[in-house]
């Protein structure tokens, strides 16, 4: 409520992080079940399914917002040099507006949630910051006679991060179509890629360094690799089309577009059902923003590149004085100094 008396609709995160301040993330006092309730209710873009765990478990949907972010960030930072550059993606839902167009930059960002929402929580569970979760059990106290290592420390327990994403998000798919099956399919991609790329570290214990015991335990990839893993997978994202029982006029499955038979698309593709469109101009169903008043690369034949960017619109050019520290010195001891540089540099927009 504004001092005026008006009542503002709050923005998603602002109802998160009401949740992290009064109940951190190790759950909250039963007495206030009610709050939590009336916070779940007002959340937008949730389904019926998923209110009903957020008013059970505040702790997990704080986490839950992290990863989506962390997926929505890791989106924008891949396609920060194309015309859609995610911009519509956390925006009025936690999982951003929903795009109805079932292009493959639709299947690039269900992707990245999944997974962002996995590796969120996998890494929670680490940290101990959840209550019904913590390090890989089946990982501890494990000795491997012929190798020569054993398990140990904490192994992210990266099966439990996918099944929880698999069961927060997926529920959102309730209608059974050709946009459901291509959504539930690249969502168990970015799932899939997250797994495939833990990785396994080791320390060796022996007399100076010899190694002849080391301990080992898994951990979550940095997500910026699996950003760059879901990219390539973006850039040769293959067109399906749904397939019907005899008896059923629901889809049952997806199968490749243009393809004799019925051969279905692998396990690791991203795959779409609608082309994509220009996204030179702003269209909120397709998650467009449009590129005017985007900076562009005047000399760059790429995506960034104001010919490609602008759509053939042209662009303005305009000039501004460019400063940074330079000339930096360190004084024994113990501080630097620096000069103050500046330039005269073009930038440009697009029309």
């Amino acid at each position: 409520i504004t001092p005026d008396g008006k009542l503002v609709k709050p923005h998603h995160r602002q109802l998160l992080a009401l949740f992290s301040n009064r109940h951190g993330l190790r759950g909250f006092p039963p007495v206030l079940a009610l709050g939590a309730s009336i916070i779940c209710n007002k959340m937008p873009g949730l389904a019926s399914q998923q209110r009903t765990f957020c008013q059970s478990r505040p702790d997990a949907m704080v986490v839950i917002g992290m990863g989506a972010q962390l997926g929505i960030e890791e989106c924008q930072y891949q396609f920060r040099h194309h015309r859609w550059n995610c911009t519509a993606l956390g925006e009025k839902t936690l999982f951003g507006q929903e795009l109805k167009v079932g292009s493959k930059e639709t299947a690039f960002s269900y992707a990245i949630l999944s997974a962002g929402i996995a590796h969120a929580i996998t890494s929670a569970c680490g940290q101990g910051n959840l209550t019904d979760c913590g390090c890989d059990q089946d990982k501890q106290g494990y000795y491997d006679q012929e190798k020569g290592w054993r398990w140990g420390g904490c192994s992210a327990d990266i099966q439990h991060g996918i099944t929880f994403s698999r069961e927060f998000v997926d529920t959102r798919e309730v209608k059974r179509s050709a946009r459901t099956l291509m959504n539930l399919h690249n969502n168990e991609v970015g799932r899939k890629l997250l797994e495939q790329s833990m990785r396994m570290e080791c320390k060796c214990h022996g007399v100076s360094g010899s190694c002849t015991m080391k301990t080992c335990w898994v951990m979550l990839p940095i997500f910026r690799e699996l950003g760059f893993n879901l990219k390539s997978k973006y850039l040769q994202a293959v067109a399906v089309e749904p397939m019907r029982g005899r008896r059923q006029r629901q889809p049952t499955f997806l199968k490749l577009k243009k393809v004799h038979g019925f051969r279905k698309p692998s396990d690791s593709d991203l795959v779409y059902v609608d082309r994509s469109p220009s996204f030179c101009e702003e269209d909120p169903s397709t998650g467009s923003m449009g590129t005017r008043g985007r900076m562009c690369n005047r000399t760059s034949a790429q995506g960034d590149g104001c010919e490609l960017l602008c759509c053939g619109r042209g662009y303005n050019t305009f000039q501004y004085m460019r400063t940074w520290q330079c000339n930096c010195k360190f004084h024994w001891c113990c501080h630097v100094t620096c000069s103050t540089c500046s330039e005269r540099t073009h930038a440009y927009t697009c029309n």
